[in-house]
């Protein structure tokens, strides 16, 4: 087939439900914008390039303002002119997406509820009703059947806004205060708000520009937090306000001055110590301060930060627990410290490093520690007594599955609740007796609609040969009915960076691509943590071109295979994805029918040398600094932007949000209107600007559905795959 038709032909025919004949729908034959070029020019290290779209940068302020200059207005003229274009070519694909978003709300039980959790006397809820975008958080008091106290309906509080998330929710030690926040933005800027839960008030207090995530010191009164850069949004300072006064009277207790770090604070499990943490992509330190005398002299220092030093911590007893890559564990290992001696000449093994085992996180019970760790790409839990009686993993049998621990604040249990899903098993809550050995499930999750069976599809893992020989892992689920052959459509997913590691998970919206006969694949490329730490640091600095080839290589092994064909291959990624997206489309963009990029970040050379942009400073050891000559040629030679040519690239839909606080509207922005500018086909490029939120797109849960119904069909119409 012709890789090279014009969209408009190519969805001239999509296949309405309500009879059993094809029905042909015309798409109207809209012209894109085209973005004025304003060559500017941008030299270092002796080298210039020449951006043609740097115009499309606005501040915050411009955004914000309502009289808006000629700049500011031309820069909105384009991204509605974009979303015009947008509208007008998928119009005939409204209905169709209609139809995907109540398919894919019709296996959501909407009136549903967590598993509660306890902690300190009362029982947490989070729950939802029918029809209803956003959750309500209520509690119980030591039992379940007492009478239910609603914290917030978040659907009350959102009224009247475009976005609204409220997040950070923190109750204070006694029960009656709680401490939270709010965005109305999609900046990731929260503003802290305090509540009496006890008469339902919501006090004068009022903290702005904050991270969204606060601490209570023993005493109910003393509320720490951290505050952002109001331009870069680092989060740099952190603060002690006192219940009753005026945020101007904030106490300053921590800045951190170094613009590669990043500051947080939480409270350790014990309830003992407040911490204050820097971190960036390399170090870490700590500092702790007792939580029953927040106003006694000064936070300590754990161990003062060193290069290539990481480690984080816990407290249990008489000694600080500390995961750290200490000498030389690249995986990670598990020591610990007495509390009056915590210099890293104190630390002692008590997991020693292992080469073939990733350690990930630790919990840590009164009689027991729990490890999640990660051997040849999948998750295990490992459960330990403290007297070393008892050693032992929970088993699991699938192929491959995705299982966490999550939502154990309480000390004194025998209890560890985890969550456990699949590619194909929707996800249950398990409550596991560490005493015992027997687990409660708890809950699992319901998919409405009377059409999923389990037993229907079929998951599988395969492995791929890079082209320096190392084996790379690809997730892969399917209806069984699918046949898989060069005219099976294929959706690979990837992300390979920050060593986040995708898990192989179970979605219900997924169903609807696996209904209509998609293949969908995780690639599971270097970047990530899926083989370890090695396989993140293989795939970051100067080695990050790995993960681009991965990608390509996972592709064409599954091409090769006969998974797919070139004609019905398509990729997908957001962020730091976006950005994967945008290098092999460069690279070899004739493997893909169809490409989406959510909020992709692919102006990365610019990105990198202008530390005034969130996440540049503290990204440094991520990507390189620019400002360095081998990193600048480095990162040169496959950052998206730049690397745009004058070839054809796949049919191509991009997103973005205004507000996006990650990776900026302009990034994409930019992007499409170089594509636009270079490319030599006719295939369809979207850009799609949401002027009213930020990296994570909307806050409703029904209006994310729609995004994901936005995306889909684009995949689904193109593959004319639109049957309901």
């Amino acid at each position: 087939m012709d890789k090279n038709w014009s969209f408009t032909l190519v969805l001239c025919v999509i296949f309405a439900s309500s009879c059993q004949k094809k029905k042909t729908i015309t798409y109207m034959d809209a012209n894109p914008p085209i973005a004025e070029r304003q060559p500017k020019k941008l030299t270092i290290h002796g080298d210039t390039r020449v951006d043609n779209y740097f115009w499309m940068r606005l501040s915050d302020e411009q955004k914000k303002a309502k009289n808006k200059d000629g700049q500011t207005q031309k820069v909105f003229d384009y991204l509605n002119a974009e979303n015009v274009y947008f509208d007008k070519v998928t119009a005939p694909t409204k209905d169709f997406q209609e139809a995907l978003f109540q398919e894919m709300k019709g296996r959501i039980k909407e009136d549903d509820s967590s598993v509660p959790y306890f902690k300190n006397e009362y029982f947490y809820i989070t729950r939802y009703e029918k029809g209803m975008q956003y959750p309500i958080y209520a509690r119980k008091k030591k039992s379940l059947e007492a009478s239910e106290e609603i914290m917030f309906n978040v659907n009350k509080e959102a009224k009247g806004h475009d976005y609204f998330q409220l997040g950070g929710l923190n109750v204070s030690p006694n029960n009656e205060l709680v401490a939270y926040a709010v965005d109305t933005v999609s900046r990731r800027q929260y503003v802290i708000r305090i509540k009496n839960l006890k008469t339902g008030e919501i006090f004068s207090d009022k903290i702005e520009n904050t991270t969204g995530g606060s601490v209570w010191a023993n005493d109910n009164k003393t509320l720490f937090y951290t505050k952002k850069d109001p331009v870069t949004l680092r989060s740099e300072k952190i603060y002690k306000h006192v219940l009753g006064t005026d945020s101007s009277e904030d106490v300053e207790v921590f800045h951190e001055t170094d613009e590669t770090f990043s500051a947080f604070v939480y409270k350790t499990k014990s309830e003992r110590y407040i911490v204050i943490g820097s971190s960036s992509t390399v170090s870490n330190e700590y500092r702790v301060i007792d939580a029953d005398r927040p106003n006694d002299g000064d936070f300590r220092i754990i161990q003062p930060r060193e290069r290539d030093l990481e480690y984080s911590l816990s407290h249990y007893g008489d000694y600080f627990y500390i995961q750290t890559n200490k000498d030389g564990a690249k995986n990670f290992k598990l020591m610990k410290t007495p509390v009056d001696k915590t210099g890293k000449e104190n630390w002692v093994d008590v997991i020693p490093h292992r080469e073939d085992t990733l350690l990930e996180d630790i919990s840590i019970f009164k009689d027991y520690l729990v490890l999640e760790e990660r051997n040849n790409g999948l998750n295990k839990i490992r459960i330990k007594k403290w007297d070393n009686s008892e050693d032992y993993y929970l088993p699991f049998d699938e192929e491959t599955y995705s299982v966490s621990v999550y939502g154990n604040p309480e000390f004194d249990t025998d209890l560890l609740r985890f969550s456990y899903n699949s590619l194909t098993t929707p996800n249950s809550v398990i409550d596991f007796n560490m005493k015992n050995q027997t687990k409660d499930v708890k809950k699992e999750q319901e998919v409405l609609g009377g059409k999923f069976d389990k037993n229907n599809y079929k998951s599988e893992r395969i492995w791929a040969s890079a082209r320096d020989g190392k084996k790379v892992a690809i997730s892969l689920v399917y209806h069984k009915g699918t046949e898989l052959s060069s005219q099976t459509p294929l959706l690979l997913y990837a992300y390979g960076s920050y060593g986040y590691t995708l898990s192989d998970g179970f979605s219900t919206t997924r169903l609807s691509l696996l209904d209509r006969g998609f293949v969908y694949a995780i690639a599971h490329i270097r970047g990530s943590q899926y083989l370890g730490r090695e396989w993140y640091e293989d795939g970051k600095m100067l080695n990050k071109k790995n993960t681009f080839y991965d990608f390509i290589d996972c592709t064409k092994h599954l091409i090769k295979n006969n998974y797919t064909s070139e004609d019905h291959m398509y990729a997908m990624g957001g962020s730091a994805g976006g950005l994967l997206m945008g290098a092999v489309v460069n690279m070899e963009p004739e493997l893909y029918n169809g490409v989406v990029a959510a909020v992709p970040f692919v102006d990365v050379i610019s990105t990198m040398l202008d530390e005034s942009i969130p996440l540049t400073t503290g990204e440094f050891d991520e990507w390189g600094n620019p400002k360095n000559k081998e990193y600048y040629n480095y990162i040169l030679s496959y950052s998206p932007y730049d690397q745009v040519k004058a070839q054809n690239y796949p049919n191509m839909l991009v997103t973005t949000g205004l507000h996006d606080s990650q990776v900026q509207y302009w990034e994409p922005a930019k992007w499409v209107a170089k594509l636009r500018e270079l490319k030599t086909d006719k295939n369809l490029l979207l850009l799609h600007t949401d002027m009213e939120t930020g990296h994570g797109g909307a806050s409703g849960r029904f209006d994310a559905l729609k995004e994901t119904a936005r995306d889909y069909s684009f995949f689904l119409v193109l593959e004319g795959k639109t049957e309901k």
